[in-house]
């Protein structure tokens, strides 16, 4: 796998150089110097010099904006981070809106819709709630000693079981 990995690596490196001779072939063909004179040399020269400065102006605009931008970003940044901490969020309150309201902004004022929640719940008897509470509340203190032990669990599962001894 990483014997792979490093041959594919190696792959785009020899491909990018290619790449760049292929583009340096195109833009800038080979100079034939050959059966020039010196002042036709002088002005070749001069062509080229000046070729290269326009070049490096661009360069150096480029540069220029690149690094404003930068600046600007860094800027904005710590702009943000201090909007951030100074940014204090507001205490929350809650707020009581019924089924109705919430359907009618869903739905509009179009629709009328009402639902009732009560009437789905299950009536209980406040009758058989508190015959449940009253059952048998004794005072757990009371048969500590006489519920310990191994005799205490064999009266539990013999209470429990139905069968008294």
């Amino acid at each position: 796998m990483v014997a792979k990995a490093k041959e594919e690596i190696e792959q785009e490196i020899v491909d990018k150089e290619e790449e760049k001779e292929r583009y340096l072939t195109e833009r800038a063909p080979a100079l034939q110097t050959g059966g020039m004179s010196f002042a036709e040399l002088q002005e070749l020269c001069r062509e080229l010099h000046a070729k290269v400065d326009v070049v490096d102006e661009e360069r150096y605009d480029i540069e220029a904006k690149v690094m404003h931008n930068t600046r600007e970003i860094k800027d904005l940044n710590i702009k943000v981070l201090d909007l951030r901490r100074k940014f204090k969020r507001p205490n929350l309150r809650r707020v009581r809106v019924s089924a109705d309201a919430i359907l009618r902004s869903l739905l509009g004022s179009k629709h009328k819709v009402s639902m009732d929640l009560r009437a789905n719940l299950k009536s209980v008897k406040k009758e058989d709630t508190e015959k449940e509470k009253t059952v048998e509340v004794s005072d757990w203190r009371k048969n500590v000693e006489a519920m310990s032990g191994m005799e205490g669990r064999k009266k539990m599962f013999d209470a429990a079981k139905g069968t008294p001894q």
